[in-house]
């Protein structure tokens, strides 16, 4: 039996900037839960509520739902509504370090500190208000109003290469390719330590933290199958202990916050990452973070190559350290 969805409840103060609204619903068990959410709550859609869910914003009898595919168990579901963005972002004059752009898509070498698009928190000044300003109206519509182009995304504070489609077809035909995993895409890291052994996969379900939402977690059970492919490149410090090292990942899959978990859970994870990174390095390695000013992950997407949806052209885009990991790097090496 399911019961109407309650009225909005009031909100503490310390509440009011995450949540607009709340609606509790009863659920009884069986078939996917994003479905019975959605019928249990007709004023949003399937894919409203089950990126709600991977937010982090729906709970049953107090347990943050990790998986929308999971199988309905019976309780009392929380879903909560955060407050609502502009529906039209505005263009930015930001200026945009374009590798390649034609009229179908443009690849930029994005910096760290701007956010992919306009969310609770980073309204303005994203790269999706950069590109209204330089591509005009010609993003493809597929995203929606507030990610036009959008066909995938990297952290805030991670840097490098991104595409994003300014023609439908284009948009449909890359976002094949990323579900097919047919897309180039590697990223260096500089680690605290470097994981053991050299080479390996890192695989494992990647979900929302029953701890917290903010962050995310290696589950055992839900959560979304999620491959890394590493190799360390370079080591610093002794040899037979590294207190830092570099390493190249790849990508099988893309997940949320995929490499950060990933590398974390080999206890090496990335340096300056304010959420991930529990345990303190070295102190020569603290002090060249110190030096270089570093205030973010040490994390960069340096190759993205793929097959163009439309002229079927193979591209390669490739994107050197920003400059503070190319600092780091370079005091790193003295140790």
């Amino acid at each position: 039996m399911t019961f109407p969805p309650t009225e909005p409840e009031a909100l503490d103060a310390d509440d009011a900037d995450e949540v607009f609204g709340l609606r509790v619903v009863t659920l009884e068990a069986g078939g996917r839960v994003d479905k019975a959410l959605a019928a249990a709550l007709p004023e949003f859609s399937r894919a409203r509520l089950q990126a709600l869910i991977a937010e982090g914003r729906v709970s049953r009898d107090g347990a943050p739902l990790t998986d929308g595919s999971a199988k309905a168990v019976a309780g009392d579901y929380r879903v909560e509504i955060p407050p609502p963005t502009a529906a039209l972002p505005q263009p930015e004059n930001i200026p945009l370090v374009v590798l390649f752009e034609d009229e179908h898509l443009i690849v930029i070498d994005k910096p760290p500190g701007i956010a992919m698009h306009p969310a609770p928190g980073s309204e303005s000044g994203t790269l999706v208000n950069a590109l209204l300003h330089h591509c005009g109206d010609s993003l493809s519509g597929i995203g929606g109003v507030a990610r036009p182009g959008i066909v995938h995304r990297i952290d805030k504070e991670t840097s490098g290469v991104v595409v994003v489609a300014k023609t439908d077809a284009a948009h449909q035909g890359l976002s094949a390719l990323f579900a097919a995993h047919d897309i180039d895409r590697m990223y260096v890291a500089l680690t605290r330590g470097a994981p053991s052994p050299i080479t390996g996969t890192i695989e494992g379900a990647i979900g929302r933290s029953t701890n917290d939402r903010k962050k995310m977690a290696m589950v055992k059970t839900g959560g979304r199958h999620a491959i890394t492919h590493y190799t360390v490149t370079k080591t610093f410090g002794p040899v037979e202990k590294p207190l830092a090292g570099k390493v190249a990942c790849r990508l099988e899959t893309g997940r949320t916050h995929q490499i950060r978990v990933h590398l974390a859970s080999k206890g090496s994870p990335c340096l300056g990452d304010p959420v991930y990174g529990s345990g303190s390095p070295a102190q020569p390695v603290k002090d060249a973070i110190a030096a270089v000013g570093l205030k973010r992950q040490a994390l960069h997407a340096a190759v993205l190559g793929f097959v163009h949806p439309i002229t079927g052209e193979a591209v390669r885009f490739e994107s050197p350290l920003p400059e503070d990991m190319a600092r780091l790097e370079a005091l790193l090496g003295k140790l």
